[in-house]
């Protein structure tokens, strides 16, 4: 098969930006745009897409009907305003992915309309990925601090998004539907973004406009499961079942609408199509693939090699894709050792290349959709047949960086990071292994 791939680097950034592209929320939002009701109009958001989905919303959104609103998106993840754009809507920012008094500023104000809502209004309600850390009120009886500290042993305990999210939920005023509750009796119609493994629109940013199928009991299971200690009165809460949210059936929920706008397939299949739009063959693996990132990057490395050396069970050349949303589980490290720097897609890549062992014919692109993997300041990192021997000649092992979960500095030192900046979208990890 001839093929029109001269420069594997720039055709795998290629491929990113093509992905990124079908998931932006200014091509996507406005076909799911309800009609203005009789009443008021209030957007509330959350999310690292929140600031683009409100700008988004505001563009086609009818300049003489009322429209006021508060979304909350990460720390430099608002994208600059066109000349002589309206501002209807507020934008906060704030940490993630651990929660500050800005995200819990922004959660405080959109409760605020609760009570203010009837049944002529409509609540435009913004949901991406990240809304969880961004959209934070602790539980009644709930320390920020403890929230805080709750949510770090959570991220660095190797527990997937599904098992956050339902600790998350159970521990706050404002997730698992109870941001519907506080509209009652307005109408809500959720626009969301999928960053979630299966799309589930119960974990896009705990769910808070949405019933919840999860229960005390499954939270109480997790936190010991990953030994998180929480408060007394916090344990008590969820043994009583008083920290119960609202679950399907539930008449709150009656009337609503969720619209999934933006989702990982699509945006792996629009990259698959322009890998096939330059001769080669393109194969989605999955979009819900999930597990500890480098194990994940070893079993990628296992196929790739397969149809670099056997032609089986894809043919090359040939681009294998895959998205989810995998976990690092961070390992403890003396005190005098550095910090290590990194998020899921470099440590999958550190996988990956450990694996390859420099195998000819295989390049790879790991990056978050959102632009940041992890708190660092890239999207991604790319994997050559050549990674582990300029990895050495720069004085650096693959093994050494796994062991405190350093990708970002093994990358760093060969060039080897993809930085593009906040995306203003989030459908999660994008993977993509060329094959020539």
């Amino acid at each position: 098969m001839s093929h029109q791939v001269n420069d594997p680097r720039t055709f795998l950034r290629q491929l990113f930006d093509t992905a990124v592209q079908e998931a932006l929320p200014a091509t996507k939002l406005s076909a799911y745009l309800p009609a203005p009701p009789r009443g008021r109009t209030v957007v509330l958001g959350a999310g690292k897409a929140a600031g683009a989905m409100a700008q988004a919303l505001e563009a086609h959104w009818p300049t003489d009907a009322p429209l006021s609103g508060v979304v909350v998106t990460r720390y430099g993840h608002t994208p600059r305003r066109e000349a002589n754009a309206a501002e209807r809507i507020h934008i906060i920012e704030a940490a993630h992915p651990v929660p500050d008094e800005a995200g819990l500023a922004a959660a405080e104000r959109m409760l605020a309309f609760k009570g203010s809502l009837t049944a002529d209004d409509l609540v435009i309600v913004l949901i991406s990925g990240g809304g969880s850390a961004l959209l934070t009120l602790p539980a009644a009886g709930l320390e920020f601090a403890d929230k805080q500290r709750i949510n770090r042993a959570l991220l660095n305990s190797g527990a997937d998004i599904t098992e956050m999210n339902c600790v998350r939920k159970h521990l706050s005023r404002i997730k698992g539907g109870r941001l519907a509750a506080a509209c009652f009796p307005a109408r809500v119609v959720t626009l969301a973004i999928s960053d979630v493994p299966g799309d589930d629109v119960s974990v896009i940013a705990s769910g808070p406009t949405v019933p919840d199928p999860t229960t005390c009991a499954d939270a109480l299971a997790i936190l010991r499961r990953y030994d998180i200690a929480v408060p007394a009165t916090i344990k008590a809460g969820l043994e009583s079942g008083a920290l119960e949210t609202p679950k399907p059936g539930d008449r709150l929920f009656d009337g609503h609408a969720v619209h999934l706008i933006a989702a990982p397939r699509q945006s792996l299949q629009a990259a698959a199509d322009a890998a096939r739009a330059s001769g080669l063959s393109a194969y989605i693996l999955s979009d819900e693939i999930e597990g500890e990132s480098r194990e994940v990057g070893k079993v990628h490395a296992a196929l790739a090699r397969s149809v670099a050396r056997n032609g089986e069970p894809f043919a090359k050349p040939c681009v294998l894709l895959s998205g989810g949303e995998t976990t690092v589980t961070v390992r403890p490290q003396p005190t005098d050792t550095p910090r290590g720097r990194g998020g899921r897609a470099g440590e999958f890549c550190l996988g990956l290349a450990l694996a390859l062992q420099g195998q000819p014919g295989v390049w790879a692109l790991a990056a978050d959709t959102d632009g940041i993997d992890g708190v660092e300041d890239n999207a991604g990192v790319l994997v050559a047949p050549d990674t582990l021997v300029r990895g050495a000649a720069a004085g650096h092992k693959v093994v050494d960086h796994l062991d405190r979960n350093d990708a970002y500095g093994y990358f760093e030192a060969i060039g080897d990071l993809v930085v593009t900046g906040p995306t203003y979208t989030n459908v999660n990890d994008f993977r993509a292994i060329l094959v020539l």
